[in-house]
């Protein structure tokens, strides 16, 4: 029987994945910020777990801040420090052990720049969080604000190089909690995509002006990443495509950077969109990402993963056996269902090794 093209391996660099279904970052907002800032806790271990039991091939954790004010809420998790460290040390030891599907885990390194310092979505708060409850100053390549949001102070080339190196830190310590990938987060308004994009960056020094300036800093952080992880270890960029509004990044851009970010070192790049601006006119419907990522891999040869309103495995299936995209996201659809990959398989006439524990429910076919 013909496999799947979604239930096909991938390699990347010498990592080896059993299938192209995958886990996007998903935020939890989950972590202490009294008694444990930025750790993750029972909950990131369940979370993550149940998807590796689910039959994923590979989970990328929700944005890890690489500073503590790069956290986009107060509850959000971190690798900054060894707390967190060893944190996350124990979820990638339980998602090797319990893969169904021999799953890896990827850590994905972020700094949310003006759009940090917030309320979580559940808090029943909205805007920025004074300091008054725990908040902080936040910082940007302008002083220009988030709509809502307080307004950031403009990095100097202190803080740029400060950024670039909490980036560096961060992956060292995901390289020894064992993460068998990272991603960088370039994309959804945050630090590295704001200074991507002409809608937010009016720098008119070297980090700023034409797409070469913009493009700096994120380029900047993938040398230094690269420069501290093995040689064997895949690397991950996370782009947001397009700004969907007039005057922002359009697609022609992202397959510059998306360019640029190969000969640097990138092995994916992980094709979103949006974030920038608050008046971006998204205009969504199921695979609606799926065309930048398809173009990206098109014109640069460089692999891509695609997300957004991809629920089925049918859709799944017919991205990958297309070529649009060398394997797909899953975000809400996982969060309906932790053990999507597992159905899908079935669906797609797969057999997809379940764990033990859970064998005496598996589905069988009748013909």
């Amino acid at each position: 029987m013909t496999v799947p093209a979604l239930f096909r391996p991938l390699s990347l660099r010498s990592l080896r994945l059993q299938h192209r279904g995958w886990v996007s970052p998903m935020c939890q907002y989950s972590c202490d910020p009294e008694a444990a800032p930025g750790v993750p806790n029972d909950w990131h271990l369940m979370h993550l777990g149940s998807f590796a039991a689910g039959g994923a091939a590979l989970i990328l954790t929700e944005a890890a801040a690489v500073n503590a004010s790069g956290r986009i809420s107060p509850r959000d998790a971190g690798l900054y420090n060894d707390e967190q460290a060893a944190g996350w040390e124990r979820i990638v030891g339980f998602v090797h052990r319990h893969g169904a599907a021999d799953a890896k885990i990827g850590a994905q390194l972020a700094h949310a720049g003006r759009k940090a310092s917030t309320y979580w979505p559940f808090s029943g708060e909205k805007g920025s969080v004074p300091a008054s409850a725990g908040g902080w100053e936040t910082v940007g390549p302008s002083s220009g604000a988030f709509d809502g949001y307080a307004a950031p102070a403009a990095m100097t080339e202190e803080d740029i190089r400060g950024v670039i190196a909490d980036f560096a830190a961060a992956a060292t310590r995901a390289v020894d909690a064992g993460f068998d990938t990272i991603e960088i987060h370039g994309a959804h308004g945050y630090l590295l995509h704001q200074f991507q994009s002409p809608l937010v960056n009016d720098r008119t020094d070297a980090w700023g002006g034409d797409a070469a300036g913009r493009n700096r800093l994120t380029l900047a952080v993938v040398d230094a990443v690269r420069a501290v992880i093995p040689d064997s270890m895949p690397l991950l960029l996370r782009i947001s495509a397009t700004d969907w509004t007039e005057g922002g990044i359009v697609v022609e851009d992202s397959v510059q950077l998306a360019a640029q970010a190969a000969e640097h070192g990138v092995d994916l790049i992980d094709v979103s969109s949006g974030g920038a601006v608050a008046h971006q006119q998204i205009q969504p419907g199921p695979g609606y990402q799926t065309g930048f990522a398809a173009r990206i891999r098109r014109e640069t040869g460089v692999a891509t993963g695609t997300v957004g309103l991809l629920t089925s495995p049918g859709q799944a299936e017919h991205v990958v056996a297309t070529g649009q995209a060398d394997g797909v996201f899953i975000a809400r659809a996982a969060l309906r269902d932790p053990h999507w990959w597992l159905r899908a398989a079935f669906e797609l006439g797969h057999d997809l090794k379940w764990a033990p524990q859970y064998e005496r429910a598996v589905p069988r076919r009748t013909f």
